[in-house]
């Protein structure tokens, strides 16, 4: 993709898994790959290399990026979140790409296919803000969040939207609440909200401007800021991708990732 930049925002400290971009994850080859290292080897499949950042304010973090030939810009520590730091990194790189795309450092397992839509749907439509990939669950993919729901743990975030495919709202619970038939479905009427945006770089400095809202801050969901302050934000639908692409929330995602990135032969 031309005139897209891609930028990994990763952050060292975590409430729910601190140091978490330097985990430690095996794939089909045995061989441990830190989890910032395979989000960047995910982003390369989607774009020039040489258009992909790790954007940190973290020396080790960065010292482990160029360890392993990727770039890195530096970031402010007062970033609030990834979208916050994504657009500090655009102004410190001084460029202005058509779009920018915000691929969480925690979500490695993203498909290709999904971000060339995102951006492929962005170009088509400008009004929007960003949009975002929305991915139908399969009933492991289901079960996976109810059960991390149950237990007390964020497994990942979920996303409804209406007909026009504009978000109504992003949580980190399960939603919609299902009652026993649909939820039984192969295939439950649930969408996974994946770790990947694409914005405009002005959307990235309203974002900044409209400050931080009460439901970002209650959810613990960066997108929220756009909806809060009566932006709209374009979902992109996907049928399930044939694999579980769950995010690394917790320290008990790692072994179904390395499951899966050995099942998919990624090394």
């Amino acid at each position: 993709m031309t005139d897209v930049a891609v930028i990994i925002p990763a952050r060292y400290q975590s409430s729910r898994y601190p140091a978490k971009p330097l985990a430690l994850l095996t794939g089909a080859t045995g061989t441990p790959k830190p989890l910032i290292q395979r989000s960047w080897e995910c982003a390369a499949t989607i774009a020039d290399p040489a258009s992909v950042w790790v954007a940190t304010d973290d020396e080790r973090i960065a010292e482990a990026v160029r360890g392993f030939g990727g770039q890195v810009v530096m970031t402010a520590e007062a970033c609030a979140n990834g979208t916050e730091r994504c657009a500090d990194a655009i102004a410190r790189l001084s460029i202005e790409p058509d779009i920018v795309v915000n691929l969480q450092g925690d979500a490695p397992l993203t498909p290709a296919h999904v971000v060339t839509a995102l951006v492929d749907s962005l170009r088509a439509a400008p009004d929007m803000a960003m949009t975002t990939p929305a991915i139908r669950c399969a009933q492991t993919t289901y079960a996976h969040l109810v059960e991390d729901q149950a237990q007390g743990r964020v497994g990942g975030t979920t996303v409804v939207f209406g007909a026009d495919r504009r978000a109504l709202y992003f949580s980190k619970r399960v939603i919609p609440h299902l009652p026993p038939e649909a939820a039984s479905q192969p295939f439950p009427p649930v969408h996974l909200h994946l770790g990947v945006y694409a914005y405009r770089p002005d959307a990235l400095r309203r974002y900044v401007a409209l400050g931080m809202s009460e439901l970002e801050q209650l959810e613990g969901l960066e997108q929220l800021r756009f909806l809060a302050g009566g932006v709209p934000v374009g979902v992109v639908p996907f049928d399930p991708i044939g694999w579980d692409a769950i995010e690394l929330n917790n320290p008990t995602d790692v072994a179904p990732i390395e499951a899966i990135l050995k099942a998919r032969g990624i090394e």
